[in-house]
């Protein structure tokens, strides 16, 4: 109990980062206990499965039992997930036939880690996708800040997939083709919400302001085609890793730029518009 929270203070203290035996798990889950009926929350690995999807694995590191979030999922599916920017209610699925084994081995291909786990026990390790219901916001105290805490956010994926990639060696590894997949759907989503409300909302209150958001329009369409290029470069199996990372720089210049400028014009809008 003291280790996990220990482990969600640092999470929710560094929007997600976390070190130690949880690096790079960034989740939390807050279950319904299936005997008590409180709310308890644990910090858990996951894979990204594409398409806003993510598989948690029950491994409790190959003890002979499963973890207690997975009994409280089977008896309420409906929990709150913070991945360090959002906080957001989503259902859990249990996996079960082919369609867990299948899961399972994606997830093991990505990291070797989970068949090893499976080694030590005799039970089925189970498999669990989680689905977002409905969004939240992000946990910030203003527009504005949160705008900066999701450029931040995909700021560090940025990063951690071009330390990936120097890591990468001649193939490219599934867990770096899905954290490039992640990325690039979250950008869509990201800027398609601004297109579909903040932009308009700005646009009505600021007509003066209308150049400015055609630049950001615009940038949005030139993203687009990069995240398209890339995901289409990432469809062959066989992709080359440095036309990948050629890919991958150019997106990152780009997007580094737009985030950049939108910071500059909308946050000082933001604030006097929010208050």
């Amino acid at each position: 109990m003291d280790f996990n929270k220990q482990v969600i203070e640092e999470f929710r203290a560094n929007n997600g980062r976390v070190g130690g035996y949880f690096e790079g798990s960034r989740l939390l889950l807050t279950t319904t206990g299936a005997r008590s009926g409180k709310p308890h929350t644990n910090p858990v690995g996951y894979y990204p499965d594409g398409d806003g999807r993510a598989l948690i694995i029950g491994s409790a590191g190959g003890s002979p039992k499963h973890p207690d979030w997975f009994h409280n999922l089977v008896a309420t599916p409906e929990l709150t997930v913070e991945d360090g920017v959002f906080t957001y209610e989503a259902k859990a699925t249990v996996l079960t036939g082919a369609d867990r084994d299948q899961a399972f081995a994606r997830a093991v291909e990505a990291d070797e880690g989970w068949a090893e786990y499976q080694s030590k026990t005799t039970r089925v390790i189970p498999v669990v996708i989680l689905e977002a219901t409905s969004g939240g916001p992000p946990n910030a105290g203003s527009a504005s800040e949160a705008l900066k805490q999701v450029h931040n956010a995909f700021r560090r994926e940025l990063a951690l997939i071009r330390t990936e990639f120097a890591k990468s060696g001649r193939t490219l590894g599934v867990q770096l083709r899905i954290n490039c997949l992640t990325l690039c759907q979250g950008l869509r989503n990201h800027h398609t919400g601004e297109d579909m409300a903040i932009f308009p909302f700005l646009a009505d209150k600021y007509p003066e302001f209308e150049p400015t958001i055609d630049r950001l329009r615009s940038d949005h369409v030139r993203i687009a085609e990069l995240t398209a290029e890339l995901q289409q470069t990432l469809d062959n199996v066989d992709a080359d890793p440095q036309l990948v990372l050629a890919e991958v720089e150019r997106l990152t210049t780009e997007l580094e730029n737009h985030l950049d400028y939108e910071e500059a014009q909308l946050i000082p809008v933001l604030q006097v518009a929010m208050s």
